[in-house]
């Protein structure tokens, strides 16, 4: 077993234990560097504006500066490099906001990670450093919630502008309804009614689907549309 080089012999074993966990989790988070260079490119090619793109290249510089720190840390306190061997092959996400989703979780995911990395660290100077980490992380996961933002919203427009009734269903009246609902989680229905009266309820809708409404009644006066219309009795 190696013995890191800036151990003080009279360390207690609890503390060298963290330091032995964090050199670990310090080579677990340098071990995915070439899936994580493919994933990148990945979002890079398919991002829709030049915006989008110039944002996660920035997040990219900064991963592989982050790799550079950790490896730093790793050779300064035991001496030795850390060796990455051929990892898991890259896997395609289902589709751009998919993967700007997997992203945004994967950051939080390393926040939580690098804390621990932190608490086991020797002295303040490599701490220091760990601290610059996680506060990029921090801004990374601030701007892939942005973009995943913007496309989802950008998604909704697009969907809305259609004249497919199941779309707008979709992507314009549920979530309506599910935010009202999700005022009232938890609360009885009793209470419900109490607090939230039906007018208050119609007026947020109003206020949600504007003239999606009278869309609405139109198409269920409609005879091509049967989503509407009640089955008959057998």
């Amino acid at each position: 077993m190696y013995q890191p080089r800036s151990m003080n012999y009279g360390m207690m074993y609890s503390d060298m234990a963290s330091l032995k966990k964090s050199l670990d989790l310090i080579k677990e988070a340098v071990a995915g560097e070439r899936e994580d260079e493919l994933f990148y490119d990945y979002l890079i090619s398919v991002a829709p504006t030049e915006e989008e793109q110039e944002i996660i290249a920035s997040i990219r510089d900064d991963e592989k500066k982050h790799n550079k720190m950790f490896r730093s840390i790793y050779r300064d306190i035991t001496g030795m490099d850390i060796i990455v061997t051929e990892g898991e092959e890259f896997e395609k996400p289902a589709s751009y906001i998919d993967g700007i989703a997997t992203a945004l979780f994967g950051e939080l995911k390393a926040v939580e990670k690098y804390r621990v990395i932190r608490q086991g660290l020797p002295n303040r100077y490599y701490r220091d450093m760990l601290f610059e980490i996680i506060t990029d992380e921090l801004k990374h996961s601030s701007k892939y919630n942005y973009i995943y933002t913007l496309n989802k919203g950008a998604r909704m427009t697009r969907s809305c502008d259609d004249d497919d009734s199941n779309s707008l269903i979709s992507c314009c009246i549920v979530p309506a309804v599910t935010r009202i609902l999700d005022e009232i989680d938890g609360a009885d229905l009793e209470r419900a009614a109490k607090d939230f009266r039906i007018s208050n309820i119609l007026e947020k809708l109003k206020d949600v689907l504007s003239d999606i409404v009278n869309r609405v009644e139109d198409w269920e006066k409609s005879e091509d549309l049967k989503i509407f219309k009640k089955p008959k009795d057998r």
